[in-house]
C-alpha cells in the first residue's frame, strides 16, 4: 500500500488509468458511505419516533408549495425626488441614484421627504380599487 507512484515516469494514458480507478473506488466507497449514514439517520428517526421520510429534496418542496406567502403591509414611498416627481422611495433597499447624487451635492435627506398630507393621500389612491 505504500508504494509511491512516480507520476512523471507514467504516460498519459497510465494516469488517465490510475484516475478511472481512484474514481471508481470514490464512488463504491462514498456510496457505501452514504447507505451507512442513511440506515443511522434511519435508526434516530425510529428512536425518535419520526415517520421516515424517503427524499428530503421532495419533502421541502411539498412543504413550500402547501403553505402561503405570508401577507405583507403595502409600502408607500418615503421620499420623492422634487425634479422628477415619479421617482419615489420608500427607504428600503439601496438608495436611488437620484437620491445619492443629491445627498453628495450637500442636500439633506429630509428634504426630499414626502409630507404627511401627500402621504395619506397617495395611501388612499392605493386603497381605492382601480376604475375601469
Amino acid at each position: 500500500m505504500s508504494k509511491k507512484l512516480n507520476l512523471d515516469a507514467m504516460s498519459i494514458d497510465e494516469m488517465w488509468q490510475l484516475h478511472e480507478d481512484i474514481i471508481r473506488v470514490l464512488s463504491t466507497r462514498l456510496t457505501s458511505e452514504k447507505r451507512e449514514l442513511e440506515k443511522r439517520l434511519a435508526q434516530l428517526r425510529r428512536e425518535k419516533g419520526e415517520m421516515p421520510q424517503s427524499d428530503p429534496v421532495n419533502r421541502n418542496l411539498k412543504k413550500g408549495a402547501s403553505s402561503q406567502r405570508r401577507a405583507y403591509p403595502k409600502v408607500f414611498p418615503k421620499y420623492r425626488n422634487p425634479n422628477e416627481p415619479s421617482e419615489t422611495w420608500s427607504g428600503r433597499g439601496k438608495k436611488p441614484r437620484w437620491l445619492t447624487a443629491a445627498l453628495k451635492g450637500g442636500r439633506t435627506i429630509e428634504d426630499f421627504v414626502i409630507s404627511n398630507t401627500e402621504r395619506d393621500k397617495n395611501r388612499l389612491q392605493w386603497a381605492r380599487p382601480a376604475a375601469e
